[in-house]
């Protein structure tokens, strides 16, 4: 099941709000004779996050639960007194983590290339099952936090089972540190500014989604799969890769809104994930703004331990971004993916950046744009022989324009505005510029933003009736 989904909408959504609810009444109900006052809400709202995952792959909710059991009493262990038990437990946790996520991610691919090498290799077929990398890696980062005393054990196997299953963030982040909700796991408070904010944070999120990426989806496969990758010209991949560029940030900035914004709605505050990435001005500024709990992971959690910047500061680099792009998928192209980011970020580290105040901004912007999109082009080609007809075709080695290009850019032109206009921070300035206008006039500032909600809820239903391509593409990932 995913969020932009008319049953998720207007079935699943509804049903839990209004069980939810009456389990919010019978908590304070309790609450009120000395019980625990979020019994009920916790459990219900475990009890549809296994819902939500088991709706598509029902056998998969059973490694879940599997696997927060095993972090569970991996967790006691890392907390009992004893270096050695603790860090006995670690390990123990750690390559279950580890083995569990290659199993079902790495081991198909790692056949089939010895196989294609020669070697008398059955190659298995293992489906990927949906959320894997993100919550195989929040329990990772809770037995590492448990670990180093930065968060407390949760003794609790049902409120463990709630932060690694919750459904707004569980098949496709952002990943969300224990230590984030661990205080709201058990005391939180919803008011009606939180439900204002969690509403509206989900509809642009719900916008962004079917209104915006679900369209430029249209452009990018029609220019860069199958026939049209054929007769692909100069201008029609550079259009094909742009729309794939602004689809992918979409798609995933969309989903982490709709994610943060239901969260917002129980009580949770996730972290942002997101920070108008295309609005950089270097490759590393980049990777700051771009799935920000994916990088802040890989920094704390690997790049700092290996050494960081105090030594083998390169290799660090490397290591780190080799693992970022094949945690993406097993396929050679998000390696080389990850490696084309990590050659850039190490060389700017010892140039650019040293350099950068005496650039013009807009020189630095046009750099890291150009280099992003070429990263897409990477990212998208998993076959090599059609990444190198479209990389052909880009730097200019084909017909420089046919129909179809110019019909995109024709077609689309409302699309192309909005996706450019929406990358930069246009809500920040306009709520700064409104921000005397709200004060004194809050009726008419409910009034416009219960307008702007209602129009996005309906021209986003308006298309997803009888839309075909509405997959998010990080639920495979």
């Amino acid at each position: 099941m995913v969020f932009a989904d008319l049953f998720f909408l207007f079935v699943f959504l509804p049903a839990f709000a209004l069980c939810y609810l009456l389990a919010a009444w019978i908590d304070r109900r309790k609450a009120k004779a000395g019980a625990v006052s979020f019994g009920w809400r916790n459990s219900l709202l475990v009890l549809f996050s296994l819902i939500f995952y088991a709706w598509g792959e029902p056998v998969y909710v059973l490694l879940l639960l599997a696997s927060v059991i095993v972090n569970y009493f991996v967790g006691l262990g890392i907390d009992r007194p004893g270096q050695r038990h603790r860090k006995a437990a670690l390990v123990l946790g750690l390559v279950f983590n580890l083995g569990v996520l290659a199993t079902f991610k790495y081991l198909s691919f790692l056949c089939s290339q010895l196989a294609a090498a020669g070697l008398p290799v059955p190659v298995p077929r293992i489906a990927l099952p949906i959320g894997i990398s993100f919550y195989t890696f929040q329990s990772i980062s809770y037995l590492i936090d448990v670990y180093r005393h930065t968060t407390p054990v949760q003794r609790n196997f049902r409120n463990l089972l709630l932060y690694i299953s919750m459904f707004p963030q569980l098949i496709a982040g952002p990943i969300v540190r224990y230590g984030t909700v661990a205080g709201e796991i058990g005391n939180r408070k919803v008011d009606a500014h939180d439900l204002s904010e969690g509403m509206m944070r989900f509809l642009r999120g719900l916008g962004k989604k079917v209104i915006l990426a679900n369209q430029l989806s249209e452009v990018s496969s029609q220019l860069l799969t199958g026939a049209g990758l054929e007769s692909l010209t100069t201008a029609g991949a550079w259009v094909g890769i742009l729309a794939f560029t602004f689809q992918i940030y979409y798609d995933f900035s969309g989903y982490s809104d709709m994610a943060i914004g239901i969260g917002r709605c129980l009580g949770f505050h996730f972290n942002e994930n997101f920070d108008h990435p295309y609005c950089c001005n270097s490759i590393t500024d980049f990777w700051r703004r771009w799935h920000i709990s994916l990088g802040t992971f890989f920094r704390d959690y690997l790049y700092i331990p290996m050494g960081g910047n105090r030594r083998h500061q390169a290799f660090n680099i490397l290591v780190v971004w080799m693992l970022t792009g094949f945690w993406h998928g097993a396929s050679w192209n998000f390696l080389i993916w990850g490696l084309f980011y990590g050659l850039i970020v190490m060389l700017e580290k010892y140039t650019l950046l040293r350099v950068a105040h005496r650039i013009p901004r807009w020189i630095l912007h046009v750099y890291s744009l150009l280099l992003v999109v070429i990263g897409w082009g990477i990212f998208y080609f998993e076959d090599f022989g059609q990444m190198t007809h479209f990389f052909r075709a880009f730097f200019g080695g084909a017909a420089f324009s046919d129909f179809a290009a110019v019909d995109a850019l024709r077609s689309y032109g409302w699309l192309w505005v909005a996706a450019v206009l929406f990358c930069l921070p246009l809500r920040d300035w306009i709520v700064r510029g409104t921000a005397r206008w709200t004060a004194s006039r809050p009726a008419w500032a409910f009034a416009a933003r219960s307008i702007l909600a209602f129009l996005l809820l309906a021209v986003s239903v308006a298309l997803l009736v009888g839309a075909t391509n509405n997959a998010f593409l990080y639920t495979r990932f």
